[in-house]
């Protein structure tokens, strides 16, 4: 399974997907989460050691018990003990999806010339609420001065193109097959 379009869906492997429904549905707080989140980033050693295999389950187990939130270390020690410490970043990336597909967050990625007003980036959000059904809309904004004007809007797979770029390539293709 192979997901690529923005930073927010990155490849992720089927087990880290799995993992990280059981992360959600054990009821870990979403506080917790980012806290573990933070202690691995701030100490990437800590990584190196659960992945080690040369390093005794015990030894890690005592690591988890005293440097990781109380809420999480059972989910931790589990992932530990199947030895997929090496999904850490995967899992977390993947819980964050599985999160907003319940609380039904659409996450789209809008990329244009220009930054779109706060109203506009509303009326956006509007849309995609409505015509997908979510509860709450995300996007993410980049920049793209190769589009020439206007935007192109992408949720999973369906994108609206509506670049000047995205235009002049239609035309193009039109003009072509005749």
């Amino acid at each position: 399974m192979k997901i690529q379009t923005s930073k927010s869906q990155i490849y992720c492997p089927v087990a880290a997907v799995r993992y990280a429904q059981v992360l959600y549905e054990v009821n870990v707080p979403a506080e917790a989460v980012q806290k573990t989140r933070e202690i691995f980033s701030e100490v990437p050693q800590l990584h190196d050691i659960f992945v080690n295999p040369t390093i005794d389950l015990k030894k890690k187990m005592t690591v988890i018990d005293r440097v990781f939130p109380e809420e999480i270390r059972s989910f931790l020690k589990v992932v530990c003990k199947y030895q997929r410490m090496d999904l850490i970043e995967d899992i977390f990336a993947a819980y964050d999806r599985y999160c907003d597909e319940q609380n039904q967050v659409l996450n789209a990625v809008l990329t244009c010339t220009v930054p779109p007003s706060e109203e506009q980036k509303k009326g956006m959000e509007a849309f995609l609420c409505k015509k997908y059904g979510a509860k709450k809309a995300k996007i993410e904004v980049c920049q793209d001065q190769a589009l020439l004007g206007g935007f192109i809007l992408r949720i999973g797979s369906d994108e609206y193109d509506w670049s000047m770029k995205g235009r002049l390539n239609r035309l193009e293709q039109r003009l072509t097959w005749r």
